[in-house]
């Protein structure tokens, strides 16, 4: 963050760590330690070097539950925004967004897709139509109406893009807002952000083709060649896994696999210019699913960790860091308590407090929690700082760190997963639900028709 940290900005900072553990959505970097070579990496090759010149690429970010992976996604993502990058962050799920289905994914992204937010604790406006409503604000500024209308007409309907009717979707949306036609407005946004648009509705306006299965990931590369022409520096995708493929269908993993396969093939062509691609996976994903899979294994197979003298290693380590784990929770601590004095309105002993950070991380790194030492550290710690207010500031002793550190440990696990055989679970004892059946089924026609009868996800040439 380059402003200084205001108080409701540390106020909301200090809700997030102390009510959950979780890091916050913005703000990140004024409580970020460990990661600093990473990033310097990710920034000096990547976001200042090889995108600028129109290259991509793609890492897996590897890290256990609680290691740090959507706090690191989400301090890259705020690196991005300053830079001026277009960023999406995607959660991906069996449901709402699984990998293997192309058109949600572009329906993902295309709706958690977003400038650079105006201050740094403010909330981005995401979706393509909003970013594309932010880069005409800014060239109408610089142009004026009538030169607009030049510029829509003579290059921005003639961008080359893998889509041609994504980008007639684009030079109309555009034209509408300078026009001010909101009937045309709102069927040329829904198309783009993948919505089901009548095709009557969006062929009245010039784009003849409706959003499908089969074309999701050509208007993911089109999103990705338009935006640096409109005036963004590139696209920056975060895909967040967790460990939802260790639970897939066989048919459906090897259509995530394909897909993964051909997205890190994408990044070393010029049809995907100027982007990163960050896809954070737990540490089983590369031990125990990409093996399966020799064409994704041979890709992601790390020769060196990414450092300074292996740039170019395809996995991010999150469990290997600057510092050793002592030293990063007692960083960590003194950070969050810069926070937490600015949220509170007071001054703590810096001394004091250092040594109750130490103290506390040395409790916690000797222990083995079921969850991450980082998320029950901070949770602890914030409890611990508002104790030194309530209390008296005072050096805290080992004996009440550890009944503090394993009641926040034992509040944070989560209750054991159901699981089911056909999900490759061990078994669980819970009946299935009408949904549970509805899935089984939606995987068993994927199985008996895969590859044939049912519309696929991408297929080898789709990316």
């Amino acid at each position: 963050m380059t402003a200084p940290l205001t108080r409701p900005a540390a106020m909301r900072i200090l809700e997030s760590l102390g009510a959950s553990g979780k890091p916050p959505d913005r703000g990140l970097s004024v409580f970020n330690v460990g990661n600093e070579t990473y990033l310097r990496i990710l920034r000096r090759e990547y976001l200042e070097g090889l995108l600028p010149a129109g290259g991509a690429s793609f890492r897996l970010v590897q890290g256990g539950f609680g290691a740090g992976k959507t706090h690191f996604l989400y301090v890259v993502r705020e690196l991005a925004w300053s830079l001026g990058y277009a960023v999406a962050d995607v959660v991906l799920s069996a449901k709402e967004c699984p990998f293997d289905k192309s058109l949600m994914v572009y329906r993902a992204v295309a709706q958690k897709v977003a400038t650079p937010p105006m201050g740094d604790m403010d909330y981005p406006r995401e979706g393509l139509p909003f970013v594309l409503e932010d880069l005409l604000d800014k060239k109408r500024g610089e142009l004026g109406d009538d030169a607009m209308r030049v510029w829509l007409n003579e290059e921005v309907r003639r961008l080359p893009c893998d889509n041609a009717a994504f980008r007639e979707a684009v030079t109309g949306y555009l034209s509408a807002l300078l026009d001010g036609d909101e009937e045309r407005r709102q069927v040329l946004a829904a198309w783009l952000l993948g919505q089901e648009v009548p095709p009557s509705k969006h062929r009245e306006y010039g784009v003849y083709e409706s959003v499908s299965e089969s074309n999701a990931f050509p208007l993911l590369r089109s999103m990705t060649q338009v935006l640096p022409r409109l005036g963004l520096k590139g696209s920056v995708i975060l895909f967040d896994e967790g460990d939802r493929v260790m639970s897939l269908t066989a048919s459906r993993s090897q259509r995530l696999m394909d897909n993964l396969r051909q997205l890190v093939d994408l990044c070393g062509q010029a049809r995907f210019p100027s982007v990163l691609v960050l896809y954070a996976v737990p540490p089983e994903f590369l031990r125990n699913v990409v093996p399966d899979y020799p064409a994704l294994h041979q890709r992601l197979t790390p020769v060196a960790p990414f450092s300074e003298r292996s740039p170019q290693s395809p996995v991010i380590d999150l469990e290997s860091l600057d510092l050793p784990p002592r030293e990063l929770l007692t960083e960590i601590g003194m950070k969050v308590l810069e926070v937490f004095e600015i949220a509170r309105g007071i001054k703590l002993d810096p001394t004091v407090q250092r040594e109750n950070a130490a103290t506390l991380a040395s409790v916690i790194t000797r222990h083995h929690y079921e969850i991450s030492h980082r998320r029950v550290f901070v949770k602890s710690w914030v409890d611990l700082l508002y104790g030194q207010v309530a209390d008296g500031e005072h050096a805290v002793v080992a004996s009440s760190v550890e009944r503090l550190a394993g009641a926040t440990a034992s509040a944070l696990v989560a209750p054991p997963a159901l699981a089911f055989d056909d999900l490759g679970g061990a078994g669980g004892s819970k009946a299935p639900t009408g949904d549970d059946l509805d899935d089984d089924l939606d995987d068993d026609l994927d199985d008996d028709f895969d590859d044939e009868d049912l519309p696929q996800g991408l297929g080898e040439g789709d990316l």
